[in-house]
Formats: structure tokens, C-alpha cells, sequence
């Protein structure tokens, strides 16, 4: 790991203090690979219109807009999965309410950290990324992750996707054009330290990518999986919840949502995977 982040942003401290003054359940949303937190908005108006409020916070350094991303894409190298965690813990940390989780690929996999730690009240890890445990590694994960994976020297680089490459990762369930404008609109560059650590985890006893699943502190889990998702397909959302559910102390759930890939959460169908992870929080937290 790098330095630790000892402050969040001026934008992210804004979302804190309201979240704290609101005195409302706070749910905070963890972007993956590839995205920035904005492409959590439409989920956290639509959360807040249901009683929570949200905190969106980006990973360390990440640039304020997509724009921004594209003219600096070098801001995204070297940020492990054990940078983004504590970062992530620095931020909820500052809440006042214990908050749910809601994390998405790489954001999956650390929500799950998270949880693990105890810092959530309730958690959707949504198509989430392998983590130590998960042992099956699919054709299709591997050739998703082959633009990182290919050239070790990208560890400590930030990888851009091509269309084509997104297009496969992300966006093959849904319309060429969908494709493209979801690659215009969501897509920057993103660290290759994590595709490493992901794909040696089982390798490594120490690794960042690990995630504690039977503390009684875990809180509630529910896992989803996108049926056609290219990046993290059905095997290793199944596999993480079948470890996941050796938790006896808190519910652990799955639920499949049938013809999405791993654009779930962005694409036109966003809301139905938002309502899914909104309606399992509100079973637990209000």
C-alpha cells in the first residue's frame, strides 16, 4: 500500500456532514474499475427518494468528472485494493450512523472488505470482482481482463479500455449503440494493480484482496449477478456467495438478474438492480 489518505475530499467531507446533519440512514455507493462515482447518481436519488441519504465517495485521487479523467488518465496508476479499502474505511469512519454498502465489481469485492470489518450495516455486492476464496477464474473473465492482464508492466500503469474491449467486459447484453454512448459517457481509465491482485489472490496468503465472511459483525449480505456478465460471470458470484454464506450469524442472500452483463448498473435497466439492492437494505436498515 501507498501513503494512507488521511482526508476525504472537499466534495466527499460536503457528502459526510450532510449525511451526519440529515440524521437519516446513510447508504454509501463504491464504484469499481473504469467508473467514477458519478456513475452512482441516479442509485442515490433514487435511495434518497426512499428515505436514505447517500454518500458517493471515489477512489483515492480520482479526477471530478469524466472529462477530467480523460485529459489526466495517469492519476488512475498504482492504486491497490488495500489503498481503496482504507480509503473507503477513512470515509465511513467519519458517519455517524454505521452506513449499508452498496459496491459494484471492484466496489463489490470492497463493500465486502468493508462488511468484513464490520463497518456495515447491510451490503449488496453487485457482480463482484474474486476475491481470496473464489476459486473459479472463467474464459470469459480472463479474456475480459486480458487488457491488463496481458502485459505485466500494466500493474503499475492506468489501462484505458477500447470500445471493442468495453464493449465485451461491460456491455455485451445491450445495444451496439447503448454500447457506445455508456463508453462516452461512464468509461475512464482505471488502476491495474487490482486485475493483478485479483487474478494472483489464491496465490497469495497476504493479499489486499481478501475479505473476512464469518465475523458475527458482518451485517446482512445479499450478492448479484448480472446472467450474461463477461467480467465477473455467474461462477464467481455464485463462489462468493457460497463463502460468504458460511457466515451463521447474519443472512447472506443471492438473486440473479436474468439477460444483464456487468453494465448493470449504468445501463437503461439500472433501476430494477437498484430497486433489488434497495428493497434487501430495507428489510434491515431504515
Amino acid at each position: 500500500m501507498s501513503e494512507p489518505y488521511t482526508a476525504p475530499t472537499t466534495g466527499e467531507q460536503q457528502e459526510i456532514d450532510r449525511a451526519n446533519a440529515s440524521g437519516k440512514q446513510p447508504v454509501v455507493f463504491v464504484h469499481g474499475l473504469w467508473l467514477l462515482d458519478s456513475s452512482w447518481d441516479r442509485w442515490a436519488a433514487l435511495f434518497e427518494d426512499a428515505g436514505y441519504v447517500a454518500v458517493t465517495p471515489g477512489w483515492p485521487d480520482d479526477p471530478g468528472s469524466v472529462e477530467e479523467a480523460h485529459a489526466n488518465p495517469e492519476v488512475f496508476a498504482g492504486k491497490s485494493v488495500g489503498d481503496v479499502a482504507a480509503y473507503q474505511q477513512m470515509i465511513i469512519e467519519r458517519l455517524d450512523r454505521k452506513p449499508a454498502l452498496v459496491g459494484h465489481s471492484f466496489g463489490g469485492v470492497l463493500v465486502q472488505i468493508l462488511a468484513g470489518r464490520g463497518l456495515s450495516a447491510a451490503t449488496c455486492s453487485v457482480d463482484p470482482a474474486p476475491s481470496r476464496g473464489v476459486l473459479p477464474l472463467p474464459v470469459a473473465a480472463l479474456k475480459a481482463g486480458a487488457p491488463v492482464l496481458a502485459n505485466p508492466a500494466n500493474r503499475h500503469r492506468a489501462v484505458t479500455l477500447t470500445f471493442d474491449q468495453f464493449r465485451y467486459g461491460f456491455a455485451n447484453a445491450v445495444s451496439e449503440e447503448e454500447a457506445r454512448e455508456l463508453y462516452e459517457q461512464y468509461h475512464v481509465a482505471g488502476s491495474g494493480i487490482p486485475l493483478f491482485q485479483a487474478a494472483f489472490a489464491n496465490l497469495n496468503p497476504a493479499t489486499e484482496v481478501r475479505a473476512e465472511k464469518t465475523g458475527s459483525d458482518r451485517g446482512p449480505m445479499l450478492v448479484v449477478s448480472g446472467e450474461l456478465d463477461h467480467q465477473a460471470p455467474h461462477a464467481i458470484a455464485w463462489a462468493t456467495y457460497e463463502a460468504q454464506k458460511r457466515n451463521t450469524h447474519v443472512e447472506t442472500e443471492f438473486t440473479e438478474i436474468p439477460g444483464r452483463g456487468h453494465s448493470l448498473t449504468i445501463d437503461s435497466g439500472w433501476e430494477e438492480v437498484a430497486r433489488t439492492c434497495l428493497e434487501f437494505i430495507s428489510r434491515f436498515v431504515k
